[in-house]
């Protein structure tokens, strides 16, 4: 009697979940996430884990396109054929605010640059990371187009 040896997945499910809505539920050929100790990819038949999510930019691809969207915190958890991703913060690439973005670049420059005793400067570092990652998927979602 022969082995049965289960075939890879040839794809992935991968829904993508903010605080307030669903913006993902796509079959895709491969992810890149921004995890914690940094960026790392999957692909169809990807080994199971639990990712803790950091400030960065996540993207997907369908075929030979490519998807970006801005993510802030939360969990991934990978699969063999799904990629879930539960993030505090997520935004697709034609859904960034130029103008917003860069004002809030602008803000936090300036509260960095002026470090007050009472000044959280850690936050504001948060908030330079997430209005940078904004611009840069955005500005690829305008390089696109």
């Amino acid at each position: 009697m022969a082995d049965h040896i289960p075939s890879l997945p040839t794809a992935i499910q991968l829904l993508i979940v903010s605080a307030d809505r669903s913006l993902v539920n796509e079959t895709v050929d491969e992810v890149e996430i921004p995890g914690f100790g940094g960026y790392f990819g999957v692909l169809p038949g990807h080994t199971p884990l639990l990712a803790v999510l950091q400030v960065g930019e996540l993207w997907y691809r369908q075929g030979s396109e490519k998807h970006y969207l801005a993510i802030a915190y939360g969990f991934a958890q990978v699969q063999p054929d799904r990629v879930t991703i539960l993030a505090q913060i997520a935004e697709k690439a034609d859904e960034i605010d130029l103008a917003r973005a860069e004002s809030a670049k602008t803000r936090a420059e300036q509260r960095i640059a002026s470090l007050a005793i009472e000044m959280d400067a850690q936050r504001a570092r948060v908030a330079l990371m997430k209005s940078l990652i904004r611009l840069q998927v955005a500005t690829r979602a305008r390089i696109r187009s």
